[in-house]
Parts: structure tokens; sequence; C-alpha cells
């Protein structure tokens, strides 16, 4: 899951890129307000950790051009005040949850992955396709009840494609939200993480939809 962190602070957007990294997030960060709206207006995220005090343009003014020009990824707003006049600002303006600071790591990390899955129509921690089960908590595979080791990488993919478990996932789509803006954006490096899970997995729980993209198999709707 791609996210972004709008922190200008550089102590903090660390801390968040590290803890939202160890959480199984693909973590992209910027610290000014101007460079936050155009990333948010342009690029797709799964979701966006914003802090209202930014230089440029501050946090408030950039969710409300996010939502004015239709961007609906689920925002969950810092501040360093957090007062409930701000926090009533904040979700009249369109976002999903605030966290006031300073607020402890765990914290955050589990609102994340909250709003992920509400964003998503998923209301559990653990998530289940078929004879395929992730806690999204313990960051845990497994197959018909059997633990299945898993890299960060792979887990990540799984994690998206039981997100979306409803649909085929393009490669475009999970190459975005699995690497980022990383040099290894390619075609054949998602190819290879596919046919790793599949020897792991076995066959029919990652199916194939040729022309189109990736599904959990066992699930009907999805192609």
């Amino acid at each position: 899951m791609r996210v972004l962190t709008v922190e200008d602070d550089p102590r903090i957007a660390a801390d968040l890129s590290a803890a939202l990294g160890a959480a199984g997030f693909r973590v992209e960060t910027c610290g000014d307000g101007e460079e936050a709206w155009f990333l948010g207006d342009t690029e797709d995220y799964g979701l966006v950790v914003l802090d209202l005090g930014l230089p440029g343009l501050d946090g408030l003014s950039v969710l409300k051009r996010w939502r004015a020009n239709g961007r609906e990824m689920p925002v969950l707003v810092l501040t360093a005040r957090g007062t409930w006049t701000e926090r009533v600002e904040g979700i009249d303006a369109g976002a999903d949850d605030y966290l006031p600071k300073p607020f402890r790591m765990e914290e955050l990390v589990a609102r994340a992955r909250a709003l992920v899955r509400r964003s998503a129509g998923r209301g559990s921690a653990v998530q289940e396709a078929g004879d395929l089960a992730l806690d999204t908590n313990r960051m845990t595979v497994s197959l018909r009840g059997v633990p299945v080791p898993a890299t960060a990488l792979e887990y990540r993919l799984l994690a998206y494609l039981m997100l979306h478990r409803d649909r085929v996932v393009p490669p475009t789509e999970l190459l975005e939200h699995l690497y980022g803006d990383d040099d290894s954006r390619e075609a054949n490096a998602l190819e290879a993480l596919v046919a790793r899970l599949r020897r792991k997995l076995g066959p029919g729980v990652i199916g194939t939809r040729r022309g189109f993209g990736y599904f959990l198999d066992g699930v009907e709707d999805a192609p």
C-alpha cells in the first residue's frame, strides 16, 4: 500500500516513515504544502498522513484542495494543537481521522491500518479469501490455517490483492503501490514476485486474467 506522509519536521518524518514502513506500507515523504498538494492531486495513494502546520501551504488548505478536486484517498490529519475547534474544521474539510501530537507511533499505525481497511469496506484485521488469510495487525499469512513465510514485499502484494479482492488489479497499479518511484518498477520484477508466491502458496490462490492483471482466486466476483 502506497502512503504519502506530509510532515515538515525531519525527525518526525523519519519516525513516521520507519514505523509505517515496518508495518508493511510503501512510504513516500514530503515536507512542503505546495509539493504535498501536487503529489496528492496527481499520484495515487492508498493513504495520506498529513500534518496541518506546513510551510508554503497549510495542511488544511491542502486537504480542501484535494477534496474540491475529487481526490478521495483516506487522510489522517496530524496537528500540534489538537483543540476541538480545529478537529471539527479538519473533519469538515474532509479528514477521515485526527491525531493530536504528541502521539504513540503504535496508535498511528493502528489508525492507518483501520483507515485503509475502512476505505475498502473491510472491517476486520483478519482478511480472508478462499483458503488464504492475512492478519493485517501481525502481518502474517496463512493458508488453510498453516502459516506461510512471506517477505515484506510478498506480504505487501498479497495485502493489496486482498484489500481489492473484488476486482482484477492491473500490473501498473500493483507496481505503483509496491515500488512507488523505485527503479525496480518493471513488469518482470512483478512477475518474478508473483511466481515466488505461487511456489509458496500452490495453485489456485493468485489468478491471472491475461491482459488485465492479477486477482485472488476463489473470489467469484474478481474475474
